[in-house]
């Protein structure tokens, strides 16, 4: 959307840690740049108008702030310190700009040093800090957890339930009572199991599968499968608009973090009377189908039930007994044996209907944080995929798919789960790519979920197959809930729903209660619900904005929506958007847990790919950490670089080298910057030397010593589920940098840390002597620049 000058925008700040900042207009127009004397009256997530002042040379607006509108509400978190008997917090988020001033009276119980959360009692102004005052002591920087205690206020996170909604919680009974149970199918005799991870607490969902007729008799009977999907019946004890449900709605979903979940539901819900433990009895909903040997859905009912676990498996003690028939688990569980090879037998059928229809399978790659009591890595493992989450995944489909049948077929409101397909704009990205990497397959201009899924498998076998798979993944949209049926793009869908995990998404409680009002004869109503917040608006113009990318003939209105469709859009919008906090603040936390953990190797020397190419630099994955940095461009040379953004890869000017998605490279840990959860790298060199099986994956650059690695293992990953604390620099202590010159580390100064996002634009020139000079060279002009480079960032927006 093209800017006039003195155009008048809308919006709210987004705030840089260099001290400039950029106004997100409402209207989903062009970022608007505000340079750091604009930003002293205002603060990150400010709301202001502002008006374009001018445009630099490559045509991008400049902003001045005319009026503040409203000044964000959320609390401020950071580390109290002293300085020359002022106390001041330095804010963890740096995008913040500034310290807050907290009078001597205002601090409480507080230390210097202590993480708190601070309450603005002054904004900002032209020519003075920001004031505020101690409105909660989290503890010690290096408190265990405090990193979770930090990303749950950072984010928004609520992490305490309601007295009210304990109260009703309390007065919950501990096991199932006699007239629950009237009215329900007793499942008890029926051998149903939980199978889940190892560190599971609560069990949401339990399966069955037993061979079938489905017609005929004798030789021309037709077999198949009958499966039975039973999932904890929440919605019996979580009634609309009581407190429990207040506080569910709010949450929206569970949140999990290595060693902590938040979970959306009270504990003596969630791993209580809602957990279908082993040996008890529980109540719940059934999705009982029935399967062809084709994998296809041929009939299929709902009823409420109770039901009696018979065994909890973990996926890896199922794997081992489907691998092994006589092990130690097989003997060990020799009742449930067939159970399982039935089990296994009826997945063989989903996953042909699954191939037969075209889903998508791609390869990527799951880690999974390992952590000591002290909540710190300990290292950070491939999460293997085997047959048994295979297994239950296809029957979670399964059940998820009846449920939207169920629904669309009864024409009641609900929340669909959507993935739509890519904008025109992503389709034509994706197309250059595959042309420049030498595919010769591509997409149409509206293309369905068979291409993308003939194009992964066509590309699986290649070296560069994870490269591939991540360009067909990112041209993807966000799956998001609406009542507003498009089908899923990636699972090859015409309608899905999330009907499976109501104790830990509150999308799959509301279809648990529109299927039940069906069944009952009556039509389920939205409780009156809260206004919706700054999350949920900002998803809201961005599918907007999406939508209108869509429309071929903008003369025709949209039908108008009932308030009831509106109502239930609300919803979806606001269960979206805490989707997407939660992510964020899952992913904050582990970031900062693998800076924390990569500061022990700082100086050490990894082989790794190249995961993502920016105008700045490279993205590299070390193989045998699984973690990601940075190598900024002033790190890759003497060369001029450039970025083909089709072909996905900077190209040397003088030299023509070039390094581009898939890339093998040998990098030094040189930075981690634990305020900015950024983890920086020095090239080495890079070049087919590194796939040679000898070559280390690590050398010591203090030691002198090589440790072997490997790369990480691929995996077949569902589109679904395949589907961005402390004082700053000039404060002491959150950056380090690693010295070859001294070979120890080092705080890192204002000069030290210089080097960002802002050297996009001022990219390693032909004949600079070292990459340390070039460092020196970028920092000097960023501060006599003002202006950055737009779009470069030195760590990657989601």
């Amino acid at each position: 959307m093209e800017r006039k000058i003195e155009q008048e925008i809308i919006g709210v700040v987004q705030g840089h840690r260099d001290g400039h900042g950029f106004l997100i207009p409402d209207d989903g127009g062009v970022d608007i740049y505000l340079p750091p004397n604009e930003m002293r009256a205002v603060l990150h997530k400010d709301r202001i108008k502002a008006r374009v002042a001018r445009y630099d040379r490559k045509g991008r607006p400049e902003g001045k702030v005319l009026e503040i509108l409203e000044r964000s509400t959320q609390p401020l978190i950071g580390r109290l310190l002293q300085e020359n008997g002022v106390w001041l917090v330095a804010p963890e988020d740096k995008r913040y700009g500034q310290d807050v001033l907290i009078p001597r009276d205002a601090i409480g119980a507080a230390s210097a040093g202590q993480v708190v959360v601070v309450e603005l009692t002054e904004p900002p102004a032209l020519y003075g800090q920001p004031v505020g005052r101690v409105a909660e002591v989290l503890g010690e920087v290096d408190d265990p957890g405090m990193e979770i205690e930090i990303a749950v206020r950072k984010y928004g996170v609520p992490h305490v339930f309601s007295d009210a909604c304990l109260q009703v919680a309390k007065a919950l009974p501990a096991t199932v009572q006699l007239r629950d149970c009237q009215g329900r199918v007793d499942l008890t005799d029926v051998p149903l199991v939980t199978i889940d991870g190892e560190d599971a607490r609560d069990f949401v969902d339990a399966v069955y599968f037993e061979p079938a007729t489905l017609g005929g008799r004798g030789k021309s009977a037709r077999k198949g499968w009958r499966l039975l999907v039973a999932i904890a019946d929440v919605s019996h004890y979580v009634h609309t608009g009581n407190a429990i449900d207040i506080d569910a709605y709010e949450r929206a979903t569970s949140v999990y973090f290595p060693r902590r979940v938040i979970p959306m539901l009270p504990e003596k819900l969630s791993n209580g009377l809602c957990s279908l433990n082993p040996e008890v009895d529980r109540l719940c909903m059934v999705c009982d189908m029935l399967i062809t040997s084709e994998g296809e859905l041929h009939a299929y009912q709902f009823y409420p039930a109770v039901m009696h676990s018979h065994a909890r498996f973990t996926y890896t003690q199922v794997a081992a007994i489907l691998s092994n028939t006589r092990g130690i688990e097989a003997r060990r569980f020799a009742e449930r044996v067939d159970d399982l090879l039935n089990l296994h037998g009826a997945y063989q059928s989903l996953l042909h209907a699954r191939e037969a229809r075209g889903a998508i399978d791609l390869e990527t790659v799951e880690t999974q944080i390992v952590c000591d009591e002290n909540g710190r890595i300990e290292k950070i493992v491939p999460r293997v995929r085997n047959e048994a989450h295979k297994l239950i995944e296809e029957a979670m489909l399964a059940a998820n798919v009846c449920a939207s049948d169920f629904i669309a077929r009864s024409k009641r409101p609900c929340l669909y789960r959507v993935h739509e397909g890519p904008t025109p704009e992503k389709v034509e990205v994706l197309r250059n790519y595959l042309r420049t990497m030498g595919v010769a397959m591509s997409v149409s201009d509206e293309p369905e979920t068979h291409e993308f899924a003939a194009i992964a498998e066509a590309t699986k076998d290649r070296p560069d197959a994870e490269q591939i798979h991540t360009m067909l993944l990112r041209s993807m949209q966000q799956a998001i809930y609406t009542p507003i049926n498009s089908g899923h793009f990636g699972l090859a869908y015409d309608a899905y729903t999330h009907f499976t995990s109501p104790i830990r998404r509150y999308p799959d409680l509301l279809v648990h209660r529109v299927i039940k009002s069906i069944l009952r004869n009556e039509r389920y109503e939205l409780p009156a619900l809260p206004t919706p917040g700054e999350a949920q608006e900002k998803l809201a113009r961005r599918l907007e904005k999406t939508a209108a990318a869509r429309v071929k003939a903008p003369g025709i209105k949209p039908r108008k929506k009932t308030a009831e469709v509106q109502a239930w859009e609300a919803a979806g919008l606001h269960c979206s958007a805490n989707e997407r906090r939660a992510d964020e603040a899952s992913r904050d936390v582990e970031a900062w847990l693998k800076c924390k953990y990569m500061r022990q190797f700082l100086g050490e020397e990894f082989s790794g790919t190249v995961s993502a190419v920016t105008g700045f630099g490279l993205f590299v994955t070390l193989d045998s950490m699984y973690v990601e940095g940075l190598v900024h461009i002033t790190e890759l040379g003497s060369d001029y670089f450039r970025f083909d953004e089709a072909r996905q890869e900077l190209r040397g000017e003088r030299t023509g080298v070039r390094f581009s998605l898939g890339a093998r490279v040998q990098v030094q840990v040189i930075r981690v910057d634990l305020d900015g959860r950024r983890i920086d790298f020095r090239l080495v060199h890079a070049g087919e030397a590194l796939d040679d099986a000898d070559a280390p994956a690590r050398k010591s650059a203090r030691r002198g010593t090589g440790r072997a690695g490997t790369r990480p293992a691929k995996q077949v990953q569902p589109a679904e589920t395949a589907a961005d604390v402390l004082p700053d620099v000039p404060h002491g202590v959150e950056e380090e940098v690693w010295n070859p010159a001294s070979s120890r580390r080092r705080k890192a100064t204002d000069a030290g840390s210089a080097r960002d996002d802002t050297a996009a634009g001022k990219r390693a020139k032909p004949g600079a002597k070292s990459a340390v000079a070039q460092r020196k060279s970028a920092a000097r002009k960023k501060s006599s620049a003002g202006k950055p480079a737009r779009g470069a960032q030195s760590s990657r927006r989601g």
